[in-house]
């Protein structure tokens, strides 16, 4: 009896220490207090932008977005890309996959720049399974190109083009379901990576990483950056020539970082969930809002960096940002599944 007794002891004892861990390295305790010097300068219609990239030197932004709300059947016959002028005054959008005749809900997204062309990665989830899809942007005209699938591709994010050929990419998990999956997003456990296809053959290059999401190549200085949002961390890599990783440090950001973007001077701007328990909630469907917050990070070098936080909202003008794209004096901020997202003008 008194074995027993012990093991309940002991049991309880481990559920209690588990349990805390979650919430404290969730964010649960962390203050929201609605932050930015600013203002909301429009509210774009279009739902689950989970994804924002600019088309440089054009005055255009692509955007990813499914209607996650729904199911995944509505998501992949109206999900879609859509380009979205940044001179015109109404910021006005418009959807350049309408005509796209394979279902596609996509998720993050990526571009190459080749002459006046762009190539056009976008990860896609659908009823069938995994996949990427390649387009060629030209002017405002995006034409679809091919479908790539295999088994690499086990619970893809995000991706980042190195150029036409070859390109990095997260999956989020190593388990699609079960208590694997489980593990993954409760227990912290780092089991997924980041694959690398050098136009021939998939490579792992990075493992370990608890939950790897955004992933972004800042080709000047050969440094890829990984998001990981279950510890609030940015990894940072030097790439080689080869496409292997060198670890070099994480950054500690203390929120759920999420996609990474760069601004002209090479900043990584960061659409990040402060809150992750608060965050599975509302994707979930048990929770109305979730908080959303911006980070920009100024990397000089090895343990050379700043933070700034630029916007922390509860959830009332926006739930859970994924990304932020800053253009001269706006910034575009989406989200995983919101009916709209923000045109941001800091002052």
């Amino acid at each position: 009896m008194k074995r027993l007794k012990k093991i309940v002891g002991y049991t309880l004892l481990a559920f209690l220490v588990y349990a805390g861990y979650v919430v404290v390295s969730t964010g649960y305790f962390r203050t929201i207090e609605n932050t930015f010097n600013g203002k909301v300068v429009k509210e774009i219609p279009i739902e689950g932008a989970e994804d924002i990239m600019l088309v440089q030197d054009t005055g255009f932004a692509l955007v990813s977005a499914s209607p996650r709300k729904k199911s995944l059947d509505e998501q992949e016959k109206l999900g879609g890309l859509y380009l979205m002028d940044l001179s015109s005054k109404d910021y006005s959008i418009k959807k350049v996959t309408a005509d796209l005749n394979i279902p596609f809900a996509p998720h993050g997204i990526s571009m190459y720049k080749m002459d006046s062309t762009h190539t056009v990665m976008a990860v896609n989830h659908t009823l069938n399974g995994h996949s990427f899809e390649v387009f060629k942007l030209r002017d405002s005209v995006l034409t679809f190109e091919r479908t790539i699938t295999n088994p690499a591709l086990v619970s893809p994010n995000d991706v980042v083009m190195i150029d036409e050929n070859r390109f990095y990419f997260t999956n989020d998990h190593k388990y699609e379901d079960g208590i694997g999956r489980l593990l993954e997003d409760y227990g912290g456990l780092g089991l997924s990576n980041v694959m690398y296809f050098d136009g021939e053959t998939y490579n792992e290059v990075a493992k370990g990483i608890g939950y790897a999401n955004g992933i972004n190549y800042d080709s000047k200085r050969k440094l890829l950056f990984v998001a990981e949002p279950r510890n609030f961390k940015v990894k940072v890599y030097n790439a080689n020539e080869d496409g292997s990783l060198n670890f070099i440090e994480d950054i500690d950001c203390g929120t759920g970082v999420d996609n990474i973007e760069f601004d002209v001077e090479g900043n990584l701007w960061i659409g990040a969930h402060p809150n992750l328990l608060a965050f599975s909630s509302y994707a979930g469907g048990n929770k109305e809002t979730a908080p959303s917050e911006i980070i920009k990070i100024v990397y000089r070098g090895t343990n050379d960096y700043t933070i700034e936080q630029v916007y922390m909202n509860d959830g009332s003008e926006m739930s859970a940002s994924t990304v932020a794209a800053p253009y001269q004096d706006i910034i575009l901020t989406g989200n995983v599944m919101d009916e709209h997202f923000l045109v941001l003008r800091p002052e």
